[in-house]
């Protein structure tokens, strides 16, 4: 036999597990989408087998874009691992930065004054906007939608523009740090949050009044790629996949942190388990970030915004330059870092895409044991063979938009 034949019979021998026997006997196609389709949303490849139109089979394959995230944060220092946060899901960078720091701070037992706390909020719920604005856009031009994407990157562009006024970069910011914040937001910031919260409610409705009640996009979406709630639970889908099939979970209500109890909000939710359930609940969650963040400006109080344990948090920039022993003590911190105690915890927050948790292990060095990310992209692509069998190959497009993954969450 030769070597091509036995290539072709191993090839053979894998495909069995993954589909069906009419496609062995080559009754029905095999088709490579991506893994630099446009539509795929970063470089995944699904391979898709068809009859004629019909998807029989859909096979995530993911791993273009591994990056060794987990194990390079291990070989840093803890405040120099989470600068490789913000690459994950580059669509919640604050958010990523968070979910860290609660992980660093639970082994710490580290303080984080109420000023940051508030800061924090405000931040995760115009990144959440930000997020889920992107996501309009695009799954919007997957469906030939080319207006909807213009006017959510208008929105989206304000966002941005706080987010450098805040920390000096739109996206890669690694602002929110063990303790508190890098520093404190400048003079016009809460000016420019109010007048973006201003004009927000009605550019939904302007969105809204472009695609909800379309006859297009509701035929493009009501009806396609369903599943159920018992579904979502046993594949272990969360965020606004699992609330579009009814489940009201949200880690920000069911496990609070950064203070989430102290406001006032709703958790979205719908029943149909489609493209548009889950079109209907992002939009209604837009609303309900920007009466969180209003809450959040209206309670901002004043106050440092680091905490003022220097074991862990540097001294403050304004002091280094009439203190050597302020010098010194940056210079320890930013070179061999800081040691945590031994243990393990667990902290999650509510993405735009649903939990994202880290698992943070110290053996009482400067360095992390174990960082283990659990990221909601990853178990969301897990459902593409169910969301999509039985459909058209021309909804596959709309089905993997709709669940929002984003390659960098997955490839880890």
């Amino acid at each position: 036999m030769s070597d091509f034949e036995n290539v072709h019979e191993v090839n053979i021998e894998e495909l069995r597990h993954l589909v069906s026997e009419r496609a062995l006997r080559g009754e029905t196609m095999l088709l490579n989408m991506g893994p630099q389709h446009p539509s795929t949303h970063g470089v995944l490849r699904l391979l898709l087998e068809l009859d004629g139109e019909i998807v029989v089979t859909c096979i995530p394959d993911i791993g273009f874009l591994h990056t060794g995230v987990e194990k390079n944060m291990e070989a840093k220092a803890y405040q120099k691992a989470e600068v490789m946060t913000d690459r994950l899901d580059y669509l919640n960078p604050l958010g990523n930065n968070l979910t860290y720091c609660l992980g660093v701070e639970k082994l710490a037992e580290l303080d984080v004054p109420e000023r940051a706390q508030v800061l924090r909020v405000i931040l995760l719920e115009l990144q959440r906007i930000s997020s889920h604005l992107l996501w309009l856009g695009t799954s919007g031009l997957d469906l030939a939608a080319m207006s909807v994407f213009l006017y959510g990157m208008r929105e989206r562009e304000i966002i941005l523009d706080i987010f450098e006024m805040v920390s000096g970069a739109r996206m890669m910011t690694t602002y929110i740090r063990p303790g508190g914040v890098w520093r404190d937001v400048p003079a016009g910031f809460e000016d420019a949050v109010r007048r973006f919260l201003a004009v927000m409610p009605r550019r939904v409705d302007e969105y809204e009044s472009m695609l909800t009640n379309n006859l297009l996009f509701r035929e493009r979406t009501v009806g396609i790629g369903k599943i159920s709630s018992a579904d979502c639970i046993r594949y272990g889908l969360t965020g606004p996949v699992l609330r579009a099939t009814g489940i009201p979970h949200d880690i920000r209500k069911a496990h609070p942190y950064s203070g989430y109890e102290q406001y006032d909000f709703q958790v979205p939710t719908w029943t149909g388990g489609d493209i548009n359930s889950r079109y209907l609940v992002r939009v209604q969650e837009i609303r309900e970030s920007v009466k969180i963040v209003e809450q959040a400006l209206n309670c901002l109080p004043g106050g440092p915004v680091r905490s003022n344990n220097r074991k862990y948090v540097p001294p403050p920039r304004s002091v280094l330059g009439t203190s050597m022993e302020a010098v010194i003590h940056h210079f320890k911190l930013w070179t061999d870092g800081f040691s945590l105690p031994k243990g393990a915890v667990y902290a999650a927050t509510e993405s735009p895409r649903g939990e994202l948790g880290v698992y943070l292990e110290s053996d009482g060095g400067s360095k992390p044991l174990r960082v283990h990310l659990n990221t909601p992209s990853f178990a969301n692509l897990q459902a593409m063979p169910l969301l999509t069998r039985g459909h058209f190959v021309a909804d596959v497009v709309a089905i993997i938009g709709s669940i929002d993954i984003v390659l960098g969450d997955c490839d880890r």
